[in-house]
């Protein structure tokens, strides 16, 4: 399994290569991949490989083993749905042919693994598809982190709604947030948005509200990493200041995610569970310390958005105006 090492960017394009699941659970853990679908893909094709390398007798210890490399994927990161979500439909092949040889089994399980990867990238130009009527042609967009080709199996959920919209020939501008401390959109949406054309302006997180009150935005897009079933929004930390400058201003702000990011045995955004990384993500940003030694850091990787700061989430079945526990139950039936 080869994957982009999203840490090198954008200064070194490194390419790393999987040979055990384990190695594919790390490169989730330590962000050599990232974004909620791009992990979900990335868990369900280290499982096919742990699958494929096990060395078992017997579909009884095959289970015991596959069932450890499910969990020590699901233990990666806590906060994106997409991970459980792909390691779930992994068990569903075990439990649906666990009864036809392992040789076989082995092969159903990378084929669903495929499967994941390729109906990622058709969801996510679904999704595109739904939401360029919302840019019109001469906006400005403002986004944050990374929810692009790089953080899915290709394409894009926020970036892939601003894709659609410029290959429809829309004239469009994005301001990409830095999004510290890991500077995901500084590093990775504007090395995808450049690398194709897309005007993009790089600010610092703090900018948003001043360039909000000038004039300049016309709308917000982010993408997802859990929404539980009232239509709350986990996503980047940043991103609920995003949504009450928004608010504050009279701005749209549109949240675009596939049905995988969607949680609804979760009542309230207060019930998603927010990873707490590492400090020195804050305090030594370039491997030297800008912080004094011995002063407390918090680094929670995501924030919650309440849905009435929401306008509208844009997935691959349709559009859900005002989301609410209602509306969403409309969605999934």
């Amino acid at each position: 399994m080869v994957m982009l090492d999203q840490r090198r960017l954008p200064k070194k394009e490194v390419y790393l290569e999987c040979e055990e699941p384990e190695e594919v659970a790390e490169a989730i853990r330590n962000m050599t991949i990232r974004g909620a679908p791009a992990i979900g893909v990335a868990a369900a094709m280290g499982i096919a490989l742990g699958a494929m390398r096990m060395r078992v007798e017997g579909i009884g210890r095959f289970r015991e083993e596959f069932d450890k490399i499910c969990r020590m994927m699901e233990e990666t990161r806590p906060t994106a749905v997409n991970l459980s979500w792909a390691v779930q439909r992994m068990r569903e092949i075990v439990r649906r042919h666990g009864g036809e040889g392992l040789e076989r089994l082995r092969r159903s399980l990378k084929s669903e693994a495929l499967a994941i990867r390729e109906e990622d990238i058709e969801v996510n130009r679904r999704i595109g598809r739904h939401g360029k009527c919302y840019i019109e042609n001469g906006s400005t967009v403002l986004t944050h982190c990374n929810a692009g080709a790089l953080a899915t199996a290709g394409y894009g959920t926020a970036l892939g709604v601003i894709r659609a919209a410029f290959e429809e020939g829309k004239g469009l501008e994005v301001y990409a947030c830095e999004t510290r401390p890991q500077l995901q959109g500084a590093r990775l949406t504007a090395w995808e948005l450049n690398r194709e054309g897309i005007p993009v302006t790089v600010i610092t997180d703090s900018m948003s509200g001043y360039l909000m009150r000038q004039g300049v935005i016309d709308l917000v897009i982010v993408g997802a990493d859990r929404i539980s079933a009232n239509g709350d929004v986990a996503n980047k930390i940043g991103t609920y200041s995003l949504a009450v400058l928004s608010r504050a201003h009279g701005i749209p702000f549109y949240v675009a995610a596939p049905l995988s990011s969607f949680d609804l045995s979760l009542a309230t955004g207060d019930d998603i569970p927010i990873e707490e990384r590492d400090s020195r993500e804050v305090t030594h940003p370039f491997g030297w310390a800008i912080v004094p030694e011995g002063v407390g850091v918090r680094n929670p990787a995501f924030d919650v958005t309440p849905h009435e700061y929401v306008t509208a989430i844009i997935t691959e079945r349709g559009v859900i105006q005002e989301p609410s526990t209602a509306s969403l139950k409309g969605l999934f039936s």
